[in-house]
């Protein structure tokens, strides 16, 4: 009687085992999901920080020339790039009652980002 419980007890524990091996497994896959995701965030983060840079860059720009602004496109050394639309008061979207209205898009690592100025 004691030999067939034990004939019935030997492939419990490698059950067991196999059981705890595949619950760390998955526990492992999701946190190192969690990780990889965050960390495509952070880089996310940081290209729209330097795209929102090069938007600026571009209205400094053309501030610079602030009684005869120009459209206006450069690349940057960092990769950035900026493109500067610049339209005058009373058309297009911009009140006459401003002299113009500047947009600057930033780009940088697939991400853009806008400012919009009127004076």
């Amino acid at each position: 009687m004691l030999e067939d419980k034990k004939e019935k007890q030997k492939g419990t524990s490698i059950l067991f085992a196999v059981l705890v091996l595949s619950l760390v497994l998955s526990v492992s896959f999701g946190i190192a999901n969690i990780l990889m995701f965050q960390i495509k965030i952070l880089k996310e983060v940081g290209h729209s920080v330097a795209a929102f840079y090069a938007a600026d860059a571009g209205i400094e720009k053309v501030l610079m020339e602030r009684h005869s602004p120009q459209n206006l496109e450069e690349n940057l050394s960092n990769g950035a790039s900026f493109r500067v639309i610049v339209t005058a008061g009373g058309s297009g979207n911009c009140p006459e009652s401003i002299n113009f209205c500047i947009k600057s898009i930033g780009s940088f690592g697939g991400t853009r980002r806008a400012i919009e100025i009127k004076y």
